[in-house]
């Protein structure tokens, strides 16, 4: 029946329905991400998540079949987003630019989006027991092509010889930390929350430090 629905609806129709799913499955990660950090795995119920989101437990439960299910896919959508930065770099770009614009996007998401971070790491502290397949699948091939990527970047002397995959680490455990910290960080600099001048002020620093061990220079623009 829901399908004879769906053959005779408009465009116009199913474009409002595909809106509204995900919009309402938004409403649910994000409600489900912010309960999942601030109370972990166990003391999030999809009760508790439901009520968050604003939305019926049945509609939760619709869209993912168990919390197990809820919780791979929060953490899955945040490993997507880290990915962003770096997802269309090549051989021919220019590393000082691409490296200064995948730092200002990892310092922004850790400023903006501290709970994320802090998701992660406390799954990943555990041993990853939710994440773990994903890592291996999907964050594994993405990060051997940019190890490749920095790799040719260091055989064409566009950068100095240092080991990729800790450049990798470096940048992402530099950023992460104003996430992670964020309530040392605040208290040490007498401020109640990050501002736009802060993103902007640890971006440069951070990536002054980086790109300066690299044998690189600050681009002039992003």
């Amino acid at each position: 029946m829901s399908e004879a629905i769906e053959v005779n609806s408009s465009p116009a129709t199913l474009n409002k329905k595909e809106l509204a799913r995900q919009k309402s499955q938004a409403q649910i990660l994000d409600a489900a991400e912010t309960l999942f950090a601030s109370h972990g795995y166990d003391g999030a119920s999809m009760n508790a998540i439901a009520t968050e989101a604003k939305v019926p437990k049945a509609n939760v439960l619709y869209y993912f079949k168990s919390k197990d299910n809820l919780y791979e896919a929060v953490l899955e959508r945040i490993l997507s987003n880290w990915n962003l930065g770096l997802i269309d770099i090549s051989v021919d770009d220019d590393p000082a630019l691409s490296l200064y614009r995948y730092i200002h996007l990892k310092v922004r998401l850790a400023c903006e989006q501290p709970q994320q971070s802090r998701l992660f790491a406390t799954e990943v502290i555990r041993g990853a027991p939710y994440l773990a397949d994903y890592i291996r699948q999907n964050t594994r091939p993405w990060f051997r092509k940019k190890v490749a990527v920095l790799q040719a970047w260091i055989d064409a002397g566009k950068i100095t010889q240092v080991d990729p995959s800790h450049l990798l680490f470096m940048i992402w455990s530099s950023t992460q930390y104003y996430a992670d910290y964020q309530t040392e960080i605040l208290i040490l600099q007498n401020k109640l929350e990050y501002e736009e001048s802060d993103i902007e002020a640890i971006t440069r620093s951070t990536a002054q430090l980086i790109l300066g061990g690299l044998g690189l220079k600050l681009p002039e623009s992003i």
